[in-house]
């Protein structure tokens, strides 16, 4: 007989995996991998056929994904493949450049000694790094520690969405080419923690504005040439 003292009893274990989290993580691959090319229609029959499941945590898969931005659903057709290209890159950093000053603001405000640890140690990673896939994932640390630091985790899961790991991988990959870009990077990630740590909010909102424009400003003379309109 169930104790009444312990309403959970006889419950089982929770699985670390769901069906629908297994659908999210291979259709996310599937489409960060380029396999599925942006524009592809995600008809959900198939991909369940595919993936040998039923199409209820194929659906919840796609709306997920959904809310990364790595697909777009339509009004009775579905859902199809994102655009990951430099458009939505740029897209993405427009909203960032909203934001994030935003997010150092509050930071300034309400980080924690841990935070601070945390942002002190992600910058020295970043300074040591040897490697592309390592400076990204220090710099990507910095940005997303601060949005933790400013006590609104909305901030955080927003931020994780604009700024995909793979993406920034790879468009790291050729921006790294700047043999400064690793090391000015570090130090504006500085200056904004030095300005968090001494609670001048409206400083860590400017460094931070001029830091993220500065990313936007590296990558629009060449959306100007893959759209054709680069000045000859």
């Amino acid at each position: 007989m169930r104790s009444i003292s312990d309403p959970f009893e006889g419950a089982g274990p929770i699985r670390s995996y769901s069906v629908a989290d297994l659908a999210y993580e291979r259709i996310r691959g599937l489409v960060l991998s380029g396999e599925l090319a942006p524009g592809t229609r995600l008809g959900q029959v198939e991909l369940a056929e595919r993936l040998g499941i039923s199409r209820t945590p194929v659906r919840e898969a796609l709306r997920r994904l959904g809310g990364e931005g790595l697909v777009e659903g339509h009004s009775n057709h579905g859902f199809r493949v994102t655009d990951l290209g430099l458009d939505a890159v740029l897209r993405r950093l427009e909203v960032r450049t909203v934001l994030e000053p935003g997010i150092a603001r509050l930071a300034a405000d309400r980080r924690s000694e841990i935070h601070v640890e945390q942002l002190h140690a992600s910058i020295s990673r970043e300074r040591q790094a040897r490697g592309g896939i390592e400076a990204h994932d220090a710099s990507r640390d910095f940005h997303i520690t601060l949005a933790r630091a400013s006590g609104n985790e909305e901030m955080v899961r927003v931020l994780e969405s604009l700024w995909l790991v793979e993406v920034g991988r790879r468009l790291l990959s050729r921006r790294a080419a700047e043999s400064d870009w690793q090391s000015q990077d570090a130090e504006e990630h500085r200056e904004i923690t030095a300005a968090v740590v001494e609670g001048r909010a409206e400083d860590a909102g400017r460094l931070m504005a001029g830091h993220v424009r500065r990313a936007v400003h590296h990558w629009e003379p060449e959306q100007r040439g893959t759209d054709g309109t680069k000045d000859k």
